[in-house]
C-alpha cells in the first residue's frame, strides 16, 4: 500500500469515527449493529483495515452518513496538510452542532460566496 493510498485510509476511518461518535455509538455498539467485531471497527477507523461495498453501505446506513461524507476526499484535488488538518476540525465541530446551527452556518456560507464573487466581479472590472 502507498502512502497516497495509507492517507485516504486515514481520512475515511477519521470521519467513520466522527460519523460514529456524533451517533453517540461506541465502537462495540456499532460493531453489533454491523455484526463485526470492535476490533474491525477500530481497525477501520485507523486506517488499517477497509470495508467491503456491502460493510461500507451497512456503515452509512446505521450511521445515517451519505457515502459522499467518506468518499469526497478521492474525487477531490490534493490539499496540503495544514489545509486537511484545518478541514478536519471544522467538520468535526460541524457535525457537532444541532440542525439549527448547521442551517446558520450553510446561510452564512451561501452569503459569504455571494460576497466573495462580487468583489472578484468589481476587481475584474
Amino acid at each position: 500500500m502507498n502512502n497516497h493510498e495509507k492517507l485516504l485510509r486515514k481520512n475515511i476511518g477519521k470521519k467513520i469515527k466522527l460519523a460514529r461518535t456524533k451517533a453517540s455509538y461506541t465502537q462495540e455498539q456499532l460493531a453489533e449493529k454491523l455484526s463485526l467485531s470492535p476490533r474491525y471497527i477500530s481497525q477501520l477507523e485507523r486506517g488499517i483495515a477497509f470495508g467491503s461495498a456491502t460493510t461500507i453501505i451497512n456503515l452509512c446506513k446505521t450511521l445515517n452518513i451519505d457515502s459522499d461524507f467518506l468518499f469526497n476526499d478521492l474525487i477531490q484535488n490534493e490539499k496540503p496538510l495544514l489545509l486537511e488538518i484545518e478541514d478536519d476540525k471544522f467538520l468535526e465541530n460541524y457535525m457537532k452542532l444541532n440542525k439549527y446551527n448547521k442551517a446558520i452556518i450553510k446561510s452564512l456560507a451561501s452569503d459569504l460566496v455571494k460576497i466573495q464573487n462580487e468583489n472578484d466581479c468589481e476587481k475584474n472590472a
